[in-house]
């Protein structure tokens, strides 16, 4: 009887694991690269979903309640949602300040912060472009962050989460400079896209933005928008129509045509289509895709 007991006390350290709370894919499937099996980890959204848009289910609450650390991008792009989610779960641990709440956003250079802030100005975020993923550098400095809170919240497994973060490190690192490599045709290329979700992948690889099909974040266009659009690019024309995969298809689609300039859509974040699986083969889909689109 002694025996079992002990045997009891001595696996339940071993059997317990670091429950992670991530607001979109990329988070959560960084999260799984460092953690391995001795993270749990949930996905608050899929890759198909507007991030900005999300209810705050009862689902999410029931999450969020058992949750040690919440993974969010940040600067306002849960601001909808999440605020609520935290709230209803009650969960000490995880709320804004406490060592449970990690915010992507906060470890990287933000681009397109605003001068000024006006409602009549569309979804603007006063710290700036939230879509930070999408620059594979950004994701490396969040992972060496990530790694570091983790093991400040679970100490008996700090050194596999420090492994973890070494192993990833080292793959990125080669994977980066591969991705460059073969991205450097698209270097200066004039682009057109849908929503400003893409200005830190064009920062990254040196594509030039000539154009939203937005006429302000998160507005639709209208047709006679979309028409007076392409007559001004008419003179230079892109080289490229860019969506991510989970915007809606419309204006894209009909840009693309009239114009006549291939439309490219990309994944965006992990499971945005069939190819990005994880976090290496989602750079590889974009930057092929992307390639595909020149020939």
């Amino acid at each position: 009887m002694l025996v079992g007991g002990v045997l009891a006390v001595l696996a339940a350290p071993a059997l317990a694991a670091l429950n992670i709370f991530a607001t979109v894919p990329e988070w959560a499937a960084l999260a799984q690269e460092i953690g391995g099996d001795r993270v749990k980890v949930f996905a608050a959204t899929h890759a198909l979903q507007d991030p900005h848009r999300i209810e705050a289910k009862p689902s999410l609450i029931a999450r969020a309640r058992s949750a040690d650390l919440v993974v969010a991008t940040g600067a306002e792009l849960e601001v909808g949602w999440l605020p609520l989610v935290l709230r209803e779960s009650g969960n000490a641990r995880i709320q804004p300040g406490r060592p449970g709440h990690f915010e992507a956003a906060r470890l990287v250079v933000m681009l397109e912060v605003p001068a000024r802030l006006d409602r009549a100005d569309g979804d603007v975020h006063a710290e700036g472009n939230p879509h930070i993923q999408t620059d594979p550098r950004n994701i490396l400095k969040v992972a060496e962050a990530l790694a570091s809170r983790m093991a400040e919240l679970d100490a008996a497994n700090a050194a596999a989460f420090r492994d973890g973060l070494k192993a990833f490190a080292q793959r990125w690192q080669a994977n980066l400079a591969r991705w460059e490599k073969a991205a450097a045709p698209l270097k200066g290329q004039p682009v057109v896209v849908q929503h400003k979700s893409l200005t830190y992948l064009l920062h990254w690889l040196g594509l030039r933005e000539v154009a939203t099909l937005e006429p302000r974040p998160g507005v639709e266009a209208s047709a006679g928008q979309l028409g007076e659009l392409l007559q001004r690019v008419r003179k230079q024309p892109p080289r490229l129509v860019l969506r991510a995969a989970y915007e809606a298809p419309r204006a894209a689609e009909w840009f693309a045509g009239e114009a006549k300039v291939p439309l490219v859509i990309l994944p965006f974040t992990v499971g945005g289509d069939e190819a990005a699986r994880d976090l290496t083969t989602l750079f590889d889909d974009t930057v092929a895709r992307l390639l595909q689109g020149l020939k």
